[in-house]
């Protein structure tokens, strides 16, 4: 029987298929099957921090210098009820789903600014969250800002949030940080117990007709996983944190990349909505099935052994691999 069994902040989990943030929380009985078919936690969707804002009329300095959280960006909120529910919903939520089910289930606060708001951080420690990931989804817009103020202020959000909870936390990231390997490490050291790689930025289209800037949404795919792929090879073993890999997990073989690499746990939303429940057994099937034929005994003898500091040629990971990949290409005859 092979072990599937991981650990992650702290959490012992029964394997390392996660649920992310997603619609895939909103309804008590769509967790409850998610956790018969296998999946070993749950990411709950994400509070955000306009919404925090627009209930309690606390703005904060970070809203008012150029984000493009701004205040006309409350329209693009959903309505209650349809995705997003408000702040006390939404812990009333997280405690039904801690009542429903015994995996473990992960809070979410998407936001930027060190406000008031990060008192919510403790009232979902409080609604029974067995730990939080914090969504640094930002896109910086003005130009007044350096790369350093934006960086030392998500640094000091998140020792702010680490502060006020006694749960582990987790920081989701995006990939567009000038040197990712500094800025985790840092988070690290400011109380990031793991972090979440990568937060996918959907980008807007236009709308040629009513000439008007659209929402756009596109569902992952497994060729999403080569990057954070890549990114938690490199950062394993160099920071003091455990890391999830999420975009970009479809099948069996995705996870066991991700393991390799060196995270705790494979993260799956898309998957999931497209799929359902039931591909949660028939993957890790799949991985039990390959880790037999590849005789490895357990995930944790696996994790990490594809990361750059355990193959031959860790320049496969940097800018030799951009040279071999151009050189690579023929044309066809």
């Amino acid at each position: 029987m092979m072990d599937l069994s991981t650990t992650y902040l702290g959490l012992n989990l029964k394997n390392p298929l996660v649920a992310s943030a997603s619609p895939l929380s909103k309804k008590v009985e769509r967790a409850q099957r998610l956790e018969e078919a296998g999946i070993a936690a749950i990411v709950m969707y994400s509070l955000f921090e306009e919404q925090i804002i627009h209930e309690s009329l606390e703005l904060d300095h970070f809203l008012t210098r150029g984000s493009n959280s701004s205040a006309e960006a409350l329209s693009y909120l959903p309505d209650s009820g349809t995705y997003a529910l408000g702040p006390k919903k939404y812990i009333e939520h997280l405690t039904a789903l801690k009542k429903a089910v015994k995996i473990p289930v992960i809070g979410s606060l998407n936001g930027v600014s060190k406000g008031g708001w990060v008192d919510y951080a403790r009232f979902i420690q409080d609604g029974g969250a067995d730990a939080l990931e914090l969504n640094l989804y930002y896109i910086p817009t003005d130009s007044s800002l350096s790369a350093s103020d934006i960086e030392s202020a998500q640094v000091e959000l998140v020792a702010a949030v680490k502060a006020n909870i006694s749960i582990p936390l987790a920081v989701k990231l995006s990939p567009y940080y000038t040197s990712l390997p500094n800025f985790a490490k840092r988070l690290a050291e400011a109380g990031a117990d793991g972090l979440v790689l990568f937060n996918r930025f959907y980008q807007p289209d236009f709308d040629l007709e009513a000439l008007d800037v659209i929402p756009n949404l596109d569902l992952s795919t497994s060729s999403d996983l080569r990057l954070p792929l890549r990114w938690i090879s490199i950062l394993h073993g160099q920071v003091k944190a455990d890391l999830a890999l999420t975009s970009g997990v479809h099948i069996a073989q995705d996870a066991i990349k991700a393991m390799m690499a060196g995270a705790k746990i494979a993260m799956m939303a898309s998957n999931l909505l497209h799929n359902g429940e039931q591909a949660v057994p028939s993957m890790l099937n799949e991985m039990g099935w390959w880790m037999q034929t590849h005789e490895y005994e357990s995930i944790r003898q696996m994790q990490g052994s594809m990361s750059r500091q355990s193959v031959a040629e860790p320049a496969a990971f940097e800018r030799a691999n951009y040279m071999k990949v151009l050189n690579s290409w023929r044309e066809l005859p």
